[in-house]
């Protein structure tokens, strides 16, 4: 994902879920992904999910400076990234994951 124009990673860790847990308005990360699947998430999650995943590879980006970047794709892109980040993140070594978003996670 570039944002500012510079290629970011975003990893999803332990520490990372539970800081975007901690942040959530509805509780769980389950009703996080049933927002994503639902198409009922909010740029608030996007904001949130996307942070967690820069905070968890390494970056110091926050929500709020995430919130004033520049994104390219945009905010759609910003969504498809950060839906790919959850199914990445809950998916099983081995299950394929849908189409190539433009997320760099490891």
């Amino acid at each position: 994902m570039r944002i500012n124009g510079e290629t970011q990673r975003l990893k999803l860790t332990l520490g990372a879920l539970a800081t975007l847990e901690s942040q959530l308005k509805t509780g769980s990360l389950i009703d996080l992904v049933a927002r994503f699947e639902t198409g009922g998430f909010s740029a608030a999650d996007v904001l949130a999910l996307l942070a967690a995943g820069l905070q968890g590879a390494g970056a110091t980006l926050t929500v709020t400076d995430l919130a004033a970047a520049d994104i390219e794709g945009g905010p759609m892109q910003a969504a498809r990234v950060a839906a790919q980040l959850l199914v990445r993140s809950f998916s099983l070594p081995g299950e394929v994951v849908a189409e190539d978003t433009g997320l760099n996670a490891r």
